[in-house]
């Protein structure tokens, strides 16, 4: 076999072994980073100085608004064809 051939399959067998490792470490930074996203929202709800039913209350109405202010940034979009 062509000696090229030979060091690209052994480069393809490397990497085929490798993707699992980076797959778990990818999972992982992704679990790092929800963890320091929701351990800054919880220190902000803390910082605010309001019982627990109006915070609540303060979400929904922020929600609320906000799904009716904002408009459809995707409506003017055309969908991609289906490939076959």
């Amino acid at each position: 076999m062509n000696a090229r051939i030979e060091k690209i399959d052994r480069e393809i067998e490397k990497l085929k072994r490798k993707i699992p490792e980076y797959q778990a470490r990818l999972r992982e930074l992704e679990r790092q980073k929800t963890e320091l996203e929701n351990a800054d929202i919880v220190a902000m709800v803390r910082g605010v100085d309001i019982p627990p039913e109006q915070l609540a209350d303060f979400v929904r109405m922020f929600q609320e608004q906000r799904a009716t202010a904002l408009p459809d940034l995707d409506a003017d979009k055309e969908e991609p064809p289906f490939e076959t």
